[in-house]
């Protein structure tokens, strides 16, 4: 196959395709094998620059900390040392996936439920800027999944809800904005996700739909995104029996190969049917929708064969290369194949202008109180009120004074621990008397003139569902079957996941706020009061298709 560079998503000229020419002439055959993957980074272990510089990786994707002018400093030094630029990549999801030491911004369902593109594009453009400041230039966002299976706490939060029309527009704007700041657009997870309940992470999961039913929509969204010069999509691992069976009816258990190795679904239907040019990286490989499926000796080389351009991170990445050296000395990986991967993954550099300057730090440009302040405006918009039957809004500190909250706080798949939310101390400076629930207490209506339960789970990896756990939540058998709002005026609010009204379809009162950063829980105190409006609409439905939880 020849490579247009001239065309879209690379649009290169003269220059920079000599530059990817003469480069991949120069390689030798171990830095052909390591260039076919991107490795996850964090910390400050002083032997991680030199493992990166042994490996010759594509590119990285980093895991940043806190430490601003620390990870900058990292960044630079992983450049300076590497022979080929690097790409470093993260996920610009906003909420806690944003940058730790930049502007706090709203994630995917929140701007969804804001549903101004114009304040999209200001966030977008926000998290591009910053995240060129620190050195990234490459994002796997957006994620144009849909949020149709509601128990899919895969999708959840990081999707832009429900609706194939809002999520086009949506995910148009932040490609627009993160490419024209420098900053490579990623769609995923290809070829769909939304429909099947259960998480990569933990199985292969699966697209349903028949071939019409998908070109409405996710094929909608993917061609949208490949016409509007998205420059990489993220291969996932996830089935898609009825396309497979489109072509051949007797696949049996091939149907249901993931996506990341399956040349029907990478090659025939992303690359030929819907005729896409730029990368394709394969979704983390370490997940068990990649790794359930065959063994890693036999399963990495097929992520190149199948039509992916790099693979995504690995638990023991001088193995892997090992095992890619293998397959391209013994043919398993042709060499046109491997031609082709480096050929985009190097063309994508040079279309960030990679091979004339590497990044170069500008720490001034995160958290400028512009961006603050817009991103707060934005924020502010997002909380939804769901319902309120009794009428128990706005709050205030004379009505309701002795609170009782229930919370299990900040839940986040990375942290071991939850973090505690800022919603209790918020209301103390309003005046109220908060006392935290703990599990097992036995409760005297009489004690409380309200209870608030306060969830803050947005999408977790790993946890397979999210749901209102009430024994856990309660403390016991006994407990999680007990209800006091009917005793004491009750309000449940999410920062976060937004379908508890499935576990608690009786709650008088229930608002969605979709992200649990700070900046989001003061907005949820001000339409709380009364001192701001609930201007969020759900971009979803938040009944999980009860008709008994609207009343």
């Amino acid at each position: 196959m020849t490579i247009d560079l001239t065309a879209a998503p690379f649009g290169l000229d003269a220059e920079g395709i000599a530059w990817v020419q003469s480069t991949l002439a120069a390689m030798t055959p171990r830095e052909k094998a390591g260039h076919l993957f991107v490795h996850l980074s964090r910390g400050f272990d002083p032997a991680e620059l030199p493992r990166l510089g042994a490996l010759a990786p594509a590119g990285i994707t980093r895991f940043f900390s806190p430490d601003g002018p620390g990870e900058a400093a990292f960044l630079t030094a992983a450049q300076a040392q590497a022979k080929l630029p690097l790409l470093v990549s993260s996920d610009l999801e906003g909420s806690r996936m944003s940058l730790p030491f930049g502007t706090e911004v709203p994630n995917p369902l929140a701007l969804a439920a804001v549903n101004d593109i114009q304040a999209s594009r200001q966030i977008a453009r926000i998290m591009a800027e910053e995240a060129r400041a620190i050195g990234v230039n490459w994002t796997f966002t957006p994620v144009i999944d849909i949020n149709a299976a509601f128990r899919s706490a895969i999708v959840a939060t990081r999707g832009f809800g429900a609706e194939v029309d809002k999520i086009e527009a949506q995910a148009l704007a932040q490609i627009a904005e993160f490419q024209a700041a420098g900053v490579a657009a990623t769609v995923k997870h290809w070829p769909g996700e939304g429909h099947d309940d259960r998480d990569q992470h933990l199985v292969t999961t699966i697209n349903p739909l028949s071939v019409e039913a998908w070109e409405a929509t996710h094929g909608r969204l993917y061609r949208a995104a490949i016409a509007a010069g998205v420059k990489s999509v993220m291969s996932a691992h996830i089935a898609f029996p009825a396309f497979v069976r489109s072509i051949d009816p007797q696949a049996g258990i091939e149907a249901f190969r993931p996506a990341t190795v399956s040349h029907t679904l990478t090659t025939t239907l992303l690359r030929d049917r819907l005729g896409f040019n730029g990368v394709i990286v394969s979704d983390a490989t370490p997940m068990a929708g990649f790794c359930a499926w065959a063994a890693r000796s036999e399963m990495l080389p097929q992520v190149i064969t199948a039509g992916c351009d790099l693979i995504l991170f690995s638990d023991d990445p001088e193995g892997d290369l090992a095992l890619i050296e293998a397959a391209i000395a013994d043919g398993r990986i042709p060499q046109q194949r491997l031609t082709e991967a480096l050929t985009r993954t190097l063309g994508l550099k040079a279309a960030l202008g990679l091979h004339k300057a590497r990044p170069v730090s500008n720490l001034a440009k995160l958290g400028q109180p512009q961006d603050r302040a817009t991103a707060r405006a934005v924020t502010a918009r997002a909380p939804t009120l769901v319902k309120d039957v009794k009428g128990l809004l706005p709050l205030s500190p004379a009505r309701h004074r002795r609170v009782l909250m229930v919370s299990g706080g900040v839940v986040q798949p990375f942290f071991p621990h939850p973090i505690p939310l800022d919603l209790p101390d918020l209301m103390r400076a309003e005046g109220f008397e908060i006392t935290l629930f703990q599990p097992g207490q036995h409760m005297h209506p009489a004690d409380w003139d309200l209870m608030v339960f306060a969830f803050a789970e947005e999408t977790l990896l790993t946890r397979g569902r999210i749901f209102l756990d009430w024994a856990k939540v309660m403390g016991g058998f006994g407990p999680a079957m007990e209800r006091h709002w009917h005793e004491i005026p009750t309000l449940m609010v999410s920062f976060g996941f937004p379908y508890y009204l499935y576990d608690a379809p009786r709650v008088p009162a229930y608002v969605n706020a979709y992200a649990s950063m700070p900046s989001m829980q003061a907005a949820v105190v001000d339409c709380l009061l009364g001192r701001a409006p609930f201007a969020g609409t759900p971009p979803h439905d938040p009944f999980c298709g009860l008709e008994d939880a609207r009343y």
